[in-house]
């Protein structure tokens, strides 16, 4: 049952992530103004009449209505008389961004109810922990993950406050990896021990980098989309020919480390291959990067066709994933083999 819960919240975390990036793709992020809540909501409105001050309405603390072009939170329970009241109201505070779009909202509620379904998801492997595994490791895990993913939710908050910042929009994406990477390792750790994976040095060293690379490329990936994102701001969405008419520096790095990405894990796949070394899901990994230099091709070549964007992150997180799987699979050692008797 442990071991199935970290599954489930592995699945979860991934669908957390292909959210995420659907919301970037479309420019969802503040779909939903306020945080936790969408426009002062649980379940956040469909229609704009919704958010547009009424007479005679009852409204509930917190819930947001937009006043010329400013978001204004109800004070207190209350029911609006014949004429507009500004003293039942308090002005929004975190920021001045007051458009409202169906689409977007609920996109982006849709992200953060996966994202509280992951929450809810660590609490039942952190009680699971405790109360049926009852290891100091696993509890110690466990607890790790929870903190994890609370502090996805405040960075997620951040992110709102602060109307779609860029580097807390990257901090946001590493801590997602971060989690990931725990619970692979929770993984492995609840697994039976596999006898079929052969130890060399270089290959793990070589795994290490290999796993660096990625993440500097999901980094340097999330700049280029911040400097496309600005594009698209002077441009519109539909000049899509335009977004990358002139790249920033980071982009040109970004495609030359794919090309050092694939020959360090070609070379990876090689040398696992010839001392049959057991890692098996190493040929996905090498598919996955084929895909994500495909992708990225697409764009840069054929002005970003649909689902292309959220695709090219997707693959780079399951490309993470599976190679932080590999990485800790390679310091498991079924004969210790010397690294001159491998050269």
């Amino acid at each position: 049952m442990y071991k199935k819960s970290i599954f489930i919240s592995l699945v979860l975390i991934y669908l957390v992530i292909i959210a995420g990036a659907v919301v970037r793709m479309t420019g969802s992020g503040m779909g939903c103004p306020d945080w936790p809540k969408c426009f002062g909501y649980i379940i956040p409105p469909t229609n704009e009449a919704e958010l547009i001050w009424t007479p005679e309405k009852s409204y509930q603390k917190g819930q947001v209505i937009i006043v010329d072009e400013t978001l204004r939170v109800a004070k207190s329970d209350f029911t609006t008389d014949s004429e507009f009241n500004p003293q039942n109201w308090n002005g929004y505070d975190k920021h001045s961004y007051a458009i409202f779009n169906p689409w977007h909202t609920w996109i982006e509620y849709i992200n953060r109810l996966l994202g509280a379904l992951a929450g809810l998801s660590f609490l039942v492997t952190l009680g699971i922990a405790i109360f049926k595994e009852r290891k100091f490791k696993r509890i110690f895990l466990s607890l790790l993950a929870v903190g994890l993913i609370g502090f996805q939710g405040w960075i997620g908050a951040t992110v709102v406050y602060s109307v779609l910042s860029p580097v807390r929009i990257t901090i946001h994406m590493v801590i997602a990896l971060l989690i990931v990477a725990l619970l692979i390792y929770m993984l492995i750790e609840a697994s039976p021990y596999n006898k079929s994976f052969k130890f060399d040095k270089a290959f793990k060293n070589g795994m290490i980098i290999a796993v660096i690379l990625t993440l500097i490329q999901i980094v340097l990936g999330t700049q280029v989309r911040q400097h496309i994102d600005e594009t698209i701001d002077v441009v519109g969405y539909e000049a899509k020919e335009l977004w990358l008419q002139n790249p920033v520096v980071t982009f040109y790095i970004h495609r030359s480390f794919s090309i050092l990405v694939l020959l360090l894990n070609a070379w990876l796949f090689i040398r696992n291959k010839r001392f049959i070394l057991g890692h098996k899901n190493l040929k996905w990994v090498v598919i996955l990067i084929l895909a994500e230099i495909f992708t990225g091709v697409l764009m840069n070549y054929f002005e970003f066709p649909f689902l292309t964007q959220p695709l090219h992150l997707v693959i780079a997180s399951v490309l993470f994933g599976f190679q932080f799987y590999i990485l800790l699979t390679a310091f498991k050692e079924k004969e210790a083999l010397s690294s001159t008797s491998l050269q």
